[in-house]
């Protein structure tokens, strides 16, 4: 199991300590550094400025929302950087939900996620390879546009391949998925799955999406890692993350992560979290965020209480384990209990 840091979105502004555990994990044998975007920082910029300041960490994007570009714009990006960083770029998209994107993106959700996913890694393969000029008549994605989504064109549209020629043409694209027919379509057309919250003691909950997967297929988890005395409090930021996710992150009536937590078995306590966070009392929904459920999601605890748990981590399908670790001492130890 390959260990990588996720650093996430940024907050308020930029962390000054990004770069700095990125260089750290670099140095002590991590595989990979992913950067995240929501409706704030973007996720290309910073991992470019990573690849700017390493020579060997691969860098993935866990996720670029599809909603944010069309998928030749992410394409363009993607080779982009690869080229920039000598062939280290991974590709992690999301489809986000219908608040984000209607909301922030201005753009419909689509009708059909599976289909408008699959059209979308379909642009980017045929981007990537360049085999000739990118062509699908899509029904969320049209090349040239036909208007299937939106108004009419001019009809003027030519089909175009890339001036430049991708590094390669299997570049990682990776899915975050979280329904069981997303999660099963991505094994089908992805290179890997960045699934939100994993527990090792409940692989059944995915089981049956994840039949048929191919040898090299990526399963890389974002964890929550932390070294620390008292479990509980190191438990907080997992909670709050948790509380943000189920409560904010969507509409009562439709929320993927909700959802997902109730598939996990604590569809009562999603649906608490949600109702609290809807009525702006937003530390009450933090704090009814089961214990339980954020400690099986994550490596919190001292030194033999992680190792004791990475075990559970090492014995399942996860080939890539992306850690949310806020200093140092704490990659150096997940590293040291790795290897």
């Amino acid at each position: 199991m390959r260990l990588g840091l996720a650093l996430g979105y940024w907050g308020r502004g930029p962390n000054p300590g990004h770069l700095h555990l990125a260089q750290e994990a670099e140095r002590l044998g991590y595989d990979s550094v992913w950067t995240a975007e929501a409706w704030g920082s973007d996720a290309f910029t910073p991992l470019t400025w990573i690849a700017a300041h390493t020579s060997r960490i691969r860098l993935g994007t866990a996720v670029a929302q599809m909603a944010a570009r069309t998928p030749t714009a992410t394409a363009m990006q993607a080779l982009t950087l690869d080229h920039l960083s000598g062939g280290r770029m991974m590709l992690g998209l999301g489809l986000s939900g219908p608040q984000v994107v209607e909301g922030w993106y201005g753009r419909p959700f689509p009708s059909s996620p599976l289909t408008a996913t699959r059209e979308y890694v379909d642009v980017i393969r045929q981007v990537l390879r360049r085999e000739g000029p990118v062509e699908l008549a899509g029904r969320f994605h049209s090349h040239p546009y036909a208007g299937t989504d939106g108004p009419r064109g001019t009809g003027l549209g030519k089909p175009l391949k890339p001036i430049t020629h991708p590094l390669r043409a299997d570049l990682p694209v990776l899915l975050g998925a979280e329904g069981p027919k997303n999660v099963a379509q991505t094994v089908r057309i992805a290179d890997g799955w960045l699934p939100l919250y994993w527990s090792p003691t409940r692989t059944d909950a995915y089981q049956a999406s994840l039949d048929g997967l191919r040898e090299g297929f990526l399963i890389a988890p974002l964890v929550r890692a932390q070294v620390c005395d008292d479990v509980a409090e190191g438990l907080l930021p997992v909670k709050a993350m948790l509380g943000f996710y189920i409560g904010g992150m969507g509409h009562a009536a439709r929320n993927f992560h909700a959802d997902l937590m109730g598939r996990m078995g604590y569809e009562e306590e999603a649906r608490r979290v949600q109702e609290l966070f809807a009525a702006g009392r937003r530390q009450e929904a933090v704090l009814a965020v089961p214990d339980a459920f954020a400690d099986e999601i994550s490596l919190v605890g001292p030194r033999a209480r992680i190792a004791e748990r990475l075990d559970l981590w090492r014995k399942g399908p996860v080939t890539d384990l992306l850690a949310t670790a806020p200093d140092p001492e704490t990659l150096r130890v997940l590293a040291e209990l790795n290897s």
